[in-house]
């Protein structure tokens, strides 16, 4: 999980240059989407051949894909208006509203503490966008919506995990958003370079990798443990925005960051603390 943290920044290190090179977000949406479903499609065939091709639920997997996408586009969108690591910050509401849709979309009991976590969470978003103490940037709302979509697409993953193959899931949200993003090419398609064609690829294969990694943590540790990690990606997130671009956030969004960090750590041990009791209350006769 550490290791998928310290590569997913350096997709937005690929997609920001890109975008100062002039190649429309959605282009660079397509890439990540078209090329992911190419690299996942020879595993997918071993996995169940000629099926692979067409998913089981096919409205499930859509709907996620359309969440991927919007999450994507807006973040790459975000990050050519704020530094990486500040659209980030922001992005970070994302297990926060989890918590607070689950109840909605998933059935699932959220107590009165967990709640709690999320509006003290929700302060600390606030605390990094300011809104009317700074000038309006665009990029906060972008990286809001990202985070929102995210929350939609991991509670849709949630959902679907009870019953696919990961890898199968993956490979099927690539093919899917890769169709969507399709139609739009003819209306804004910018012929890449040499350089930016590898740019494309590298992102596509940073994003793939890093997702497998995440995956295949998941198979190997409880959810409420490896959810924490995930925000080992600010470090790496506010080094590459350094080196790569010069950006630093300032003191208040790393004031932000703690608290959102707090919040979702407190949740994930909430989380832990009610499996370990509903299990104990399953295993007494």
């Amino acid at each position: 999980m550490v290791v998928a943290m310290g590569m997913l920044p350096l997709l937005d290190v690929c997609a920001k240059f890109l975008g100062q090179g002039g190649i429309p977000i959605l282009q660079i949406v397509w890439a990540r989407m078209f090329f992911g479903a190419v690299f996942t499609l020879p595993f997918a065939w071993q996995v169940a051949g000629a099926r692979a091709l067409w998913p089981d639920r096919p409205g499930f997997h859509a709907a996620r894909a359309a969440f991927l996408v919007g999450s994507t586009a807006c973040f790459f969108g975000a990050i050519n208006f704020m530094p990486i690591a500040d659209s980030l910050a922001i992005f970070f509401v994302q297990p926060l509203l989890i918590t607070a849709l689950s109840p909605l979309l998933l059935k699932e009991k959220v107590g009165p503490r967990r709640w709690a976590a999320v509006v003290i969470g929700f302060c600390g978003t606030l605390i990094i966008i300011r809104p009317g103490l700074q000038e309006f940037n665009p990029g906060m709302a972008l990286a809001f919506a990202s985070g929102t979509c995210m929350a939609l697409y991991m509670l849709i993953t949630r959902r679907l995990a009870r019953d696919e193959d990961p890898l199968m899931t993956t490979f099927h949200t690539s093919l899917m958003g890769a169709a969507m993003m399709s139609l739009t090419l003819p209306f804004l398609w910018q012929a890449p370079d040499a350089e930016e064609w590898g740019l494309l690829l590298l992102l596509a294969a940073i994003a793939v990798a890093g997702h497998f990694l995440i995956a295949r943590a998941y198979t190997m540790a409880e959810a409420s443990l490896l959810a924490p990690l995930a925000y080992t990606e600010m470090i790496m997130a506010t080094l590459a925005g350094w080196w790569f671009f010069g950006e630093m956030p300032d003191g208040w969004t790393f004031v932000g960051v703690a608290i959102l960090i707090t919040c979702a750590i407190y949740i994930s041990v909430r989380e832990r603390v009610r499996r370990v009791s509903v299990v104990r209350e399953f295993e007494q006769p």
